[in-house]
């Protein structure tokens, strides 16, 4: 990401990371000083991102079949995301660990990032 001369997220992605960090104090997984640290992170790296809107494009195409089913509702929100933002950045990359946004990805064309040996 630190080479990408734009990023583009849709506003799921701020709010799955602070999920995370929540669900990890209430664990009891980190603590809150890490908690903390990651949130800043997160706050630094997020003013740089082109954030999309849940939009009625966006949710109506999260709504339609994908080529990898089953894909999951977040997932599919990201994915519709994407597919929004390609229509504007055609070069766009699709930066995803999970297996099935990757493979459902590969199918709907995107180049993926990162890459990851097989």
């Amino acid at each position: 990401m630190a080479t990408a001369e734009i990023v583009l997220t849709s506003e799921l992605t701020l709010i799955e990371c602070d999920r995370v960090l929540h669900r990890g104090r209430a664990l009891e997984e980190i603590s809150e000083a890490s908690a903390n640290e990651r949130r800043a992170t997160l706050a630094e790296a997020g003013a740089a991102w082109h954030r999309m809107k849940l939009d009625d494009v966006v949710v109506a195409r999260a709504r339609e079949p994908f080529p990898v089913e089953p894909i999951r509702t977040l997932d599919a929100l990201h994915l519709a995301s994407a597919l929004e933002a390609a229509a504007a950045v055609p070069e766009l990359q699709l930066l995803a660990l999970d297996r099935r946004v990757r493979e459902c990805g590969a199918a709907l064309g995107f180049r993926l990032a990162p890459e990851l040996a097989e």
